[in-house]
């Protein structure tokens, strides 16, 4: 998956800004080197699987740099569906995510919104401000009840000015981001139906177990609250293409599903699902 900021523009500027205030959760923790490196769970496998996730910006800043960056910053909240910025309207700030998940989303000139990308705590959104003056290339909504740091353009090319390693951090980030559109268009072609959901859900597993451990049964709540219409988005599929691939996965006993909740109950049988290799015994 791929930010929007990655995207080509294709409907005109959305008049407004982001609004919507919640009280704050509690923001991204200070975590160490070990834990960070015991974060991820083991990279997948076998063909067609994704990459493992890597860390997110706010990781990979030391703690000077860390706290440099608060100090040009202001903290934000939102509430759950409050956009964070428009498609199409000029690139004057960064965001990153303290708590919470945001969807991003382009509006095609068909009218059709295409889920393009999922972020989450300690990740950099509206990144292209970094680059200069332009177009915002999609909207990003929050998911859920959202903090974030908003930092202006101006003051975020002066931190990394001052911090030329950060240059680095976000020279990954457009790395990664073009990586995930990669894998996306890949997946659009190679496998279909279950196998398209289950590469997805492997994604969304990943991500979601950064930030919460697996239950002790070794299962995984997906963190970011998607309904099934927006998990087909993120695959190029319809609604009804999630709803019997999900319910073939159910019947393998690899998920299971509520309302707006996913959990994978089986992570690595769901990887050898994804690569087309045949059950475990």
């Amino acid at each position: 998956m791929s930010t929007g900021d990655h995207q080509p523009a294709t409907s005109r500027p959305r008049r407004g800004r982001p609004h919507g205030r919640q009280k704050a959760e509690a923001p991204v923790s200070e975590r160490t080197s070990s834990q960070r490196r015991t974060a991820s769970p083991p990279a997948p496998s076998g063909a067609g699987s994704p990459a493992r996730s890597a860390g997110s910006f706010w990781d990979a800043l030391d703690a000077p740099q860390r706290r440099a960056l608060r100090t040009v910053a202001r903290t934000r909240t939102y509430n759950a569906k409050a956009p964070l910025c428009y498609q199409g309207e000029q690139s004057d700030h960064i965001i990153v995510i303290e708590s919470g998940w945001a969807k991003v989303v382009a509006l095609a000139e068909t009218g059709q919104e295409v889920v393009l990308a999922v972020r989450g705590p300690g990740e950099l959104i509206c990144e292209s401000a970094a680059l200069g003056s332009r177009q915002r290339s999609a909207t990003i909504s929050a998911l859920s009840p959202l903090r974030a740091l908003v930092v202006p353009a101006a003051r975020f090319t002066a931190f990394l000015d001052a911090h030329p390693e950060a240059w680095r951090m976000v020279s990954t980030t457009f790395v990664q981001r073009l990586d995930e559109g990669g894998r996306r268009a890949q997946a659009h072609v190679s496998v279909k139906g279950a196998q398209r959901l289950a590469l997805l859900l492997i994604t969304l597993a990943e991500l979601s177990v950064r930030h919460t451990p697996p239950a002790p049964d070794g299962s995984i709540d997906i963190a970011p609250p998607l309904s099934q219409e927006e998990l087909g988005s993120c695959m190029d599929s319809s609604r009804e293409t999630v709803a019997r691939a999900l319910n073939h996965l159910r019947r393998r006993g690899l998920v299971s599903t509520g309302w707006r909740r996913t959990t994978v109950v089986d992570l690595e049988g769901l990887r050898s699902f994804a690569a087309g290799r045949p059950p475990r015994e």
